[in-house]
């Protein structure tokens, strides 16, 4: 363990630090640094090396677990994953690649807005249940003071599950947690408390959605999901503006 922290240094102030904290694990990863089932730095051991709090270990190694990169294991910590079991996913967009971002989401936008609809007239109780209680862990990780990055995609795999058609979890499963772009972008939000309204907004959005599928209203699902989707387009069309505008 002290040999594998030696290589970790405390991460510069700037940028998205549980971004940055994700791309040193899944550097020291693929590079075999860790090798597969080997386990992670204890929580309190990545905050110290990296500098960084516990609340951005937690939603860094969250974010890697739904991208198949780490696993969990209930009182033991967190390992790194087989990788031969993971899934082909889209590659991580660069902060500054809002290029790609906008075309996993318009990409996302055509297949999700159908999942709804389909999870609004095939899902079965069990099915209705596990999509509130994905929702109501994005309420706890909110509560925390956390993005909810791995959350929100739970939520949205718990939809496609729902649509009783096992393509459209694996088509989440292809693109992998990166289409959560918060994770990888960050919006133009100055202070935590705008931080924490903007995530409230996306919430509020989810409840919807929830409340379409739950009511087994296809059309409502839909709706809810297309403006969903399409607020949150909206949001990085616009920073992509501010940024040819060179105003970022």
């Amino acid at each position: 363990m002290v040999d594998k922290l030696a290589a970790l240094a405390p991460l510069t102030p700037p940028g998205n630090l549980t971004e940055q904290v994700m791309a040193r694990l899944s550097a020291d990863i693929g590079s075999g640094r860790l090798k597969s089932g080997a386990r992670l730095p204890t929580e309190q051991a990545l905050t110290s090396a990296l500098g960084v709090s516990r609340t951005v270990v937690r939603e860094a190694v969250a974010a890697l677990r739904a991208d198949g990169l780490v696993v969990t294991r209930r009182g033991s910590g967190a390992y790194v994953a087989d990788p031969a079991a993971g899934p082909f996913r889209i590659t991580a967009p660069r902060a500054a690649a809002l290029g790609d971002i906008l075309d996993v989401m318009e990409l996302r936008r055509a297949v999700e807005i159908e999942a709804a609809a389909l999870a609004a007239e095939r899902a079965n109780r069990r099915q209705i249940a596990a999509i509130r209680t994905a929702w109501h862990a994005i309420d706890g990780a909110l509560r925390r003071g956390e993005g909810a990055v791995a959350e929100d995609f739970a939520f949205h795999r718990t939809i496609a599950e729902a649509t009783g058609n096992r393509q459209f979890p694996r088509f989440l499963a292809f693109l992998g947690s990166h289409v959560i772009p918060r994770q990888s972008v960050r919006l133009s939000l100055d202070t935590p408390a705008e931080r924490r309204a903007y995530l409230e907004r996306i919430q509020h959005e989810h409840a919807r959605i929830v409340t379409g599928i739950s009511g087994h209203d296809p059309a409502e699902a839909r709706r809810a999901m297309r403006d969903h989707l399409t607020r949150s387009l909206g949001s990085y069309r616009k920073l992509m503006g501010e940024s040819k505008n060179g105003r970022r």
